[in-house]
């Protein structure tokens, strides 16, 4: 499993889509911050139907959805995809761009801040 950071020309719109669906669904203002098997993803998009795997930030909190796209003449219809146990676990550690100038951030509204280290896959 790759996690690109730049969302191929190729799944632009079907990736705004399913992020505007998503954003609308939970009332949440995510933004796209990596594509799952981006090139794997871009040989299924051509496809009347196929699974879109996203990485997700809004602020300080990640999560991965994995969305069903599927063309229509009014552009694209997303649903949820029916996933089993995820290889990524869906609430994420922010990827290394999102964190940049995180801490000092962070330390301009507070007088100290707790980091917890953990292994995991990120």
């Amino acid at each position: 499993m790759n996690v690109s950071e730049e969302t191929p020309i190729e799944l632009r719109a079907a990736s705004k889509a399913a992020l505007e669906w998503i954003n609308a669904t939970r009332e949440s203002h995510y933004e796209i911050t990596g594509i799952i098997d981006a090139e794997d993803t871009v040989a299924r998009a051509r496809e009347r139907s196929f699974e879109l795997g996203l990485v997700l930030c809004d602020g300080d909190v990640c999560a991965r959805e994995q969305v069903v796209v599927e063309r229509s003449a009014e552009g694209f219809r997303v649903s949820a995809a029916d996933v089993g146990d995820p290889l990524i676990p869906p609430l994420l550690d922010p990827p290394v761009g999102v964190r940049t100038g995180w801490l000092d951030t962070q330390l301009d509204k507070h007088k100290f801040v707790v980091l917890v280290f953990y292994r995991g896959l990120w």
